[in-house]
């Protein structure tokens, strides 16, 4: 609802592990965001397509930043990453996500500067056009 999401880049892509992104395209909005969330149990495994949460190696850690898995990670599961959803359609789509930084753009300097670090340096990345929340009728 907040739109945060809306022009985010997909900073790090390794092939064949993840694709991660998180960081809104203005710093403003990232600071304003800038808060952790409480880790979940997990209940699936960091299989292909699933979304977990980015954390660092500290309990309680997770922020606004996301994987998609692109393989088989179960190795994840052990060390806390609690996928939180799936892709369900269009992984074809996610498996063409430009990679060709890997794991260059400076995550501090991306909350920094936001998409103006990242258009100038890395203009290639591909980017979420807009996010929303979509109910499903049952």
């Amino acid at each position: 609802k907040a739109k945060y999401f809306d022009g985010a880049r997909f900073y790090r892509v390794v092939p064949g592990f993840v694709v991660q992104w998180g960081a809104a395209a203005s710093p403003a909005v990232t600071k304003k965001w800038d808060t952790t969330i409480p880790d979940d149990p997990a209940k699936a495994s960091n299989t292909r397509g699933m979304v977990s949460f980015a954390a660092t190696s500290e309990p309680n850690s997770r922020s606004t930043h996301l994987f998609i898995n692109l393989g088989d990670n179960a190795r994840l599961d052990a060390m806390g990453f609690a996928p939180i959803g799936r892709v369900s359609s269009g992984m074809q789509n996610v498996d063409h996500i430009y990679s060709g930084y890997g794991e260059q753009p400076d995550q501090d300097k991306i909350a920094a500067q936001g998409n103006a670090y990242l258009k100038k340096e890395f203009p290639r990345l591909d980017y979420i056009k807009t996010a929303r929340i979509v109910s499903e009728s049952r």
